[in-house]
């Protein structure tokens, strides 16, 4: 009897045991390079540091891997492809691959499509890429990436904002997450779109629009009369309740500040919006629903720039692959929530997912009612109609985006701030990691009433660029004072306008690799991140493909 007493005993004490050395091994994880964010950026970073043979975990909020890349921008903003190189260009051409098999196209043919073995925007058949593709495409080559280089992922996993960042003499140790878990490594690399671990870790950032005066810009700060693209009110439009009534209060959406005066800075960030998978295909669309708390109220500025005669509300349904789209803003009202997002950057997890739950309320009530309202011209509901959710896309979530479009957030202040001038290469940049080409864009930033009584929107900007830019190793690095131990690879240390060209996933991904090489530079030599030698990091970068330097480089006068 007492024998099998002191069995049990012993059996219920090893199982105590070993129950608490699998908490700790769960709440103190340890590697070379410790990546928060699951963006593009993350994965390409964790690539890179197994290439090199170093240890890596990512911790990341999301579940999902690759951010907008997996969440619905399919249509990928290029630019000059050229440039684009290293796990970037490789991940491009997985997309190739993947729709090289028949059996991708489940909902039309590859001809079909529009790729005849001529190549097509979509497709670069000699240099074996394709730039558009689906969000579940994007996603499985992530994830893909995982298991073929075994790389730590630990989901859902939230830094502890206040509390959850140590550092020693100028280097952080450790991180910590709302799980009570704790990142442990040499290096870190903070690829969130908010830059949440750079803020966390007492590094300098800016949130909003600087002054053109800060950095001698021409296209920061509030931009009042200038109209780019469309997405700006052609015709007279009233913003009040009652047409032309002052007195009867502002429609939904219209601000009652004063806008500013052009070039001041100000808080503001550029509206946010989820890029919308949608299908036209009868068996694969999902009708869109009436939202609970829809009001059609929120809609009548749309349902005026309807009545003035505009027609383009499909000019932004981009073709994907398999009858898709990856629907973005376009027009004076649109998908983009314009000023409702201002305080995303700084607010706190709760409040985070209020905004992005009010943005997709916004989005859901939009669809619903340019399929349904009597407002909407008879020409426009119909052609809506045919359109709806893609039901075989975010299966989990209601076939509705998880990622909603963080256009900007925080942005570091280093030693370099990249400013337009980088952008139109004025400035010599003598440490390039990765280069950018696409246009200087920035969505609009608020919607306001101008003297004349009449709505307008301010902020959309589109200026074209004289040919591919360097973006500088010092701008995605903190200064040392600061943290020797901490790469940027998505919030980096731009202006607002110059972030407005960065802000692309091709270069988030380039951003991340070669913040992962110079992650690695910095453990093998025991340097500060800046102290790596710059001949060093450039020698292993050209040697993984990333692309420097571009016979098309022109220099702005």
């Amino acid at each position: 009897m007492k024998s099998s007493i002191f069995l049990l005993l012993a059996i219920f004490f090893l199982t105590i045991s070993q129950s608490c050395t699998s908490i700790d091994r769960k709440k103190s994880v340890e590697a070379d390079v410790v990546i928060y964010g699951g963006t593009s950026a993350a994965i390409t970073a964790a690539v890179q540091v197994k290439k090199s043979g170093k240890s890596v975990v990512v911790v990341s909020p999301d579940t999902h891997l690759g951010g907008l890349s997996s969440g619905g921008l399919g249509f990928t903003d290029t630019g000059d492809k050229s440039v684009i190189g290293g796990l970037a260009r490789d991940f491009y051409h997985r997309v190739y691959l993947h729709y090289q098999d028949s059996a991708a196209w489940q909902w039309e043919k590859k001809e079909q499509y529009g790729n005849k073995g001529q190549g097509t925007p979509a497709i670069d058949g000699d240099a074996r890429t394709m730039w558009i593709f689906e969000p579940h495409v994007a996603e499985k080559i992530f994830e893909d990436y995982v298991v073929e280089y075994d790389i730590d992922v630990r989901r859902d996993e939230w830094l502890n904002r206040e509390s959850g960042v140590k550092k020693e003499n100028g280097r952080i140790t450790s991180i910590t997450t709302l799980s009570g878990n704790t990142y442990k490594g040499k290096m870190f690399i903070d690829a969130t779109y908010e830059g949440d671990l750079l803020a966390a870790s007492g590094v300098s950032y800016h949130v909003g629009r600087e002054a053109n005066s800060v950095y001698g810009e021409q296209w920061n700060g509030v931009q009042v009369g200038v109209l780019h693209h469309s997405h700006w009110f052609g015709a007279d439009i009233s913003p009040y309740k009652i047409s032309g009534d002052s007195t009867s209060g502002l429609l939904y959406g219209v601000s009652a500040e004063y806008p500013g005066e052009y070039g001041e800075g100000d808080h503001r960030v550029q509206a946010y919006c989820f890029r919308m998978c949608l299908s036209n295909h009868p068996e694969n669309r999902v009708v869109f629903p009436r939202p609970d708390n829809y009001s059609p109220e929120n809609y009548e500025l749309l349902a005026r720039v309807f009545a003035s005669g505009w027609r383009q509300t499909f000019s932004k349904f981009d073709i994907i692959p398999n009858r898709k789209t990856d629907t973005n803003n376009h027009g004076p009202f649109s998908t983009d929530f314009i000023g409702m997002s201002y305080d995303y950057p700084e607010a706190s997890y709760e409040r985070r997912k209020e905004i992005i739950r009010e943005h997709e309320d916004y989005q859901k009530g939009l669809m619903y009612f340019l399929s349904n309202d009597p407002k909407v011209p008879e020409e426009v509901r119909e052609k809506m109609s045919q359109w709806g959710l893609a039901k075989d896309e975010f299966t989990d979530n209601g076939n509705w985006p998880r990622q909603l479009y963080i256009r900007e957030a925080r942005r570091m202040v280093g030693d370099r701030v990249t400013t337009e001038h980088e952008i139109f290469n004025r400035a010599e940049v003598a440490d390039p990691v990765g280069m950018g080409s696409y246009t200087l864009d920035s969505h609009n930033v608020q919607r306001y009433v101008k003297l004349d009584g009449f709505v307008q929107n301010e902020g959309d900007i589109g200026v074209h660029l004289p040919g591919p830019y360097k973006i500088p190793y010092q701008s995605i690095i903190p200064k040392k004072e600061e943290c020797e131990n901490l790469l940027v690879s998505v919030c980096m240390s731009s202006s607002h306008i110059a972030f407005g060209s960065i802000r692309m996933e091709p270069v988030f991904m380039i951003l991340g690799q070669s913040a992962a090489s110079a992650a690695i530079l910095a453990i093998d030599h025991d340097w500060a991140v800046q102290d790596v030698d710059y001949d060093q990091l450039k020698s292993v970068l050209k040697e993984d493909g990333q692309v420097l330097e571009s016979p098309v480089l022109v220099i702005e006068k």
